[in-house]
């Protein structure tokens, strides 16, 4: 049950909304069917603007009240990865020298939908570069953890002091561990492009349709495949945290796990 979640997040979003004057809070506010919610993107802020109070804007009380929410809906391990992923913007500002973007570890920006009180319905939403994470509380239960998206760039550091850092490098290493476990049929089904996509194929698009299945089916593999993909499916789900991650491992457990598909 992810109830036991909900008492923390509102605590903490109450506490984060208090800590802010007025004009911030005005700027961190909006209604739980505001049109802003359903915007979302993984893109730097100069690309894609949105609403809310930017880490830079806060006092250091003002920003360990957002890492307290931040904390309150990933796993330990999640809210490691963030902060990693947020340190990378120095390591592209030092790539790129500042002059594509400003690549500002700060540039995140939180934002809070309804009011965060006991049994209610309201959401929140962290996000800037390669990080974007969205909670909708229905009636006092988490109800979405979604979308969640996190990137990385680079994928690997090559130099400097984060040099080997790598902070997605669960995901690949395990899916590449179950593409290599294929025999030659498996592969064939599993393998759908040899060229990898540009990007996400839906994008940002707030309403998307389901994608054609494609892939090779977990009904498809042999026990060990299967443990893999498990492992594989619990990488994504660890991010979250641990109530949310067993509601959702619940949900998909109840559904029909052999129709999945890896691709």
């Amino acid at each position: 049950d992810s109830r036991s979640d909900v008492p923390r997040m509102t605590r903490a979003a109450r506490a984060f909304l208090e800590s802010l004057d007025s004009d911030q809070r005005e700027a961190a506010t909006f209604a739980l069917d505001a049109e802003e919610r359903s915007r979302f993107h993984f893109i730097p802020i100069e690309m894609f603007e949105r609403g809310g109070v930017m880490l830079k804007e806060m006092t250091p009380e003002q920003r360990t009240r957002a890492e307290d929410l931040l904390r309150a809906g990933l796993s330990q391990k999640g809210y490691m990865t963030a902060e990693q992923i947020m340190e990378l913007e120095d390591v592209l500002l030092a790539m790129e020298g500042g002059q594509r973007f400003a690549r500002d570890r700060d540039e995140y920006l939180v934002s809070i939908f309804g009011t965060p009180t006991e049994g209610a319905s309201w959401g929140w939403r962290f996000e800037g570069h390669h990080l974007s994470l969205h909670f909708t509380i229905v009636e006092g239960s988490v109800a979405v953890a979604s979308p969640a998206f996190l990137g990385t760039n680079p994928a690997e550091v090559r130099e400097g002091p984060q040099r080997g850092r790598r902070p997605l490098a669960d995901r690949e290493d395990v899916a590449r561990r179950l593409v290599r476990s294929f025999d030659d049929a498996q592969r064939a089904s599993a393998i759908i492009d040899v060229d990898a996509p540009r990007d996400i194929f839906t994008g940002n698009a707030p309403d998307v349709d389901p994608l054609e299945p494609s892939g090779l089916s977990i009904g498809e593999m042999n026990g060990r495949q299967r443990t893999v993909v498990m492992e594989l499916i619990d990488v994504y789900l660890s991010i979250m945290s641990a109530e949310i991650a067993d509601h959702r491992l619940q949900r998909l457990l109840d559904s029909d796990v052999e129709r999945l598909t890896f691709a």
